[in-house]
């Protein structure tokens, strides 16, 4: 029967996660077995420098967790060697280190993630890990919304400048 300082201990564990998965706009579960010492300092060190926060975290306290912060489905996710990627800003960030370091040394595995609470599974993950980059996408949203009011504003002038010619050709003829 474990004492209570260690359930104490425990119960912040699992609160201070769940403050981290409320937080966080997206998240991947990840069967980290067979990663060398080297490879996960790599990894964590690419993670770190995106923004995003990765831990090795006990099935039963994550599914706590993610209870608490209201996350279900992840259930059939915790099993085996799990830890988590949580991202704060950047919805694809984690998916696409993951799965970039997936599939180059195949010694990490997918689970599953979610976004905005939202479970997803290996494919979804693998899904937003092909997405482009916030700011990509935002260029490509803004050429969006310009090319209308570019093509408005090219009607407009041609307007105008055929009504300055008709106006300049009267002008001339009243001379």
């Amino acid at each position: 029967m474990p004492s209570n300082a260690i359930l104490e201990k425990k119960k912040q564990q699992v609160e201070a996660l769940s403050e981290k998965m409320k937080n966080s706009c997206a998240g991947v579960l990840v069967d980290y077995k067979g990663i060398s010492v080297e490879e996960d300092t790599k990894l964590r060190k690419e993670l770190r420098e995106a923004g995003v926060e990765y831990t090795v975290v006990k099935n039963t306290l994550l599914g706590m967790a993610a209870e608490k912060a209201g996350i279900s489905g992840l259930e059939g996710y915790l099993n085996g060697t799990t830890s988590i990627a949580l991202s704060e800003g950047d919805y694809v960030a984690a998916a696409r280190i993951i799965s970039k370091t997936a599939t180059e040394g195949k010694k990490i595995s997918v689970k599953a993630g979610f976004i905005d609470g939202k479970v997803i599974d290996e494919a979804g993950v693998k899904e937003l890990a092909e997405l482009p980059p916030r700011e990509v996408l935002v260029a490509k949203a803004l050429g969006g919304l310009n090319a209308p009011i570019s093509g408005l504003v090219y009607v407009l002038n041609a307007n105008i400048t055929g009504l300055v010619r008709a106006l300049s050709a009267i002008a001339e003829k009243q001379q």
